[in-house]
């Protein structure tokens, strides 16, 4: 019997975030294929008031038989919510950090990741599928037992990158002489900020003089990390650094189209959104090669195998020149680009609705006939 309600549970619907984009993205498409679809979270940031129901509504919302789709994350009442119920279970993944980035850093964290990961294994018996954001991911929930397992890429809904670009971001950010370099992510450990700070002041040393690094993305709970990045800063002797903090979309646009290249170092990243961002604003996007990275590139941009500040200045230098080089990345980013605007996001997740609900259902078999199923 398929289930009138398709309802999701995380642990917070946050401002900018990806798994909320998607969480929204999801319960949209559900309602208009007419299924009753809510959004159930621990916590929801101011900005996103009405958009979720408070956890403590969902046994309520589900007594009838619906189908539970638990953006898996560390650490939450809505894990343990989730578990120990007996409704049909899709996991999305959208990945944890390795706990060693944090242990410097945030001891806190690094055990949440630590047992996290610990949790994640237990999940793979209670679900029917485990669904993550890339390949990458679906390698892991593999891993950890999870059968069957697909691929449901991050939507992202393009439109938002039409919108009026932030007066005053455009503002501060106008009248600069030399190239801006961009970041947009959390300033935490694993996006390796610091390769970024020795690249950029290689590049500021020897290519151009005149150049600016700007850094977008929240530094909160993670101010060690952010003084140990300003010592950087300091010792370097680097000029026209800036960090600045969580934005809105509108800011965002803004300093997407006030720079010349985007650069990401990252050690580990599940999909990373920021970098088809910046192929949609038409930067030579240049990422280091760990984890999703390549997956999410697909062939496009500069996909670093090294990070010697001297060969990614170098390869920064010839990015932001208007020359056959960045001509060159720009066509390679606009097939990226192309494929993933022609996802079908809706025929991707009901395809692997039918296959939760087959996996949910009695089978005659007890050893089933779905071993080692991947679906994407």
């Amino acid at each position: 019997m398929r289930p009138r309600a398709i309802h999701q549970v995380l642990a917070a619907l946050a401002y900018g975030d990806a798994i909320g984009n998607e969480a929204l993205a999801i319960r949209d498409h559900l309602r208009g294929r007419g299924f009753e679809s809510d959004i159930f979270a621990e916590k929801v940031h101011s900005k996103m008031t009405g958009l979720a129901r408070p956890l403590s509504e969902y046994e309520g919302a589900a007594a009838s038989g619906a189908l539970c789709m638990f953006h898996f994350s560390i650490g939450s009442a809505a894990s343990s919510l989730v578990y120990h119920r007996t409704d049909p279970l899709i996991c999305v993944y959208h990945n944890i950090t390795p706990p060693e980035f944090f242990f410097p850093f945030h001891p806190h964290l690094a055990r949440l990741c630590h047992h996290g990961k610990r949790e994640l294994a237990a999940f793979a018996s209670r679900s029917a599928l485990g669904l993550g954001v890339s390949e990458f991911n679906r390698r892991e929930l593999q891993a950890q037992g999870f059968q069957p397992t697909g691929v449901l890429p991050i939507v992202i809904d393009w439109s938002r990158y039409d919108e009026e670009p932030s007066p005053v971001m455009l503002q501060r950010l106008s009248g600069f002489s030399g190239p801006t370099i961009l970041f947009v992510g959390r300033i935490v450990p694993n996006k390796k900020i610091e390769d970024l700070l020795a690249s950029f002041a290689a590049f500021q040393r020897h290519h151009h003089t005149e150049s600016r690094l700007l850094l977008v993305g929240d530094t909160t709970g993670h101010e060690r990390y952010l003084r140990r990045l300003l010592e950087s800063v300091r010792s370097l002797r680097l000029r026209n650094v800036v960090f600045t903090g969580q934005v809105t979309q509108a800011d965002l646009i803004a300093a997407y189209r006030s720079s010349e290249a985007f650069l990401c170092l990252s050690e580990h990243e599940g999909f990373c959104v920021p970098l088809l961002e910046a192929m949609h604003f038409g930067l030579p996007v240049l990422a280091y090669d760990a984890a999703a990275v390549s997956e999410t590139m697909a062939g496009g941009g500069v996909l670093l195998d090294d990070k010697d500040p001297t060969l990614v200045a170098e390869a920064l230098a010839l990015a932001v020149q208007k020359g056959d080089f960045r001509k060159a990345v720009l066509a390679s980013q606009a097939l990226t680009l192309q494929a993933a605007k022609a996802i079908d996001f809706g025929a991707r997740l009901e395809a692997h609705i039918e296959t939760a609900l087959e996996w949910a259902a009695p089978s005659p078999s007890p050893s089933g006939s779905h071993a080692g199923r991947v679906i994407r």
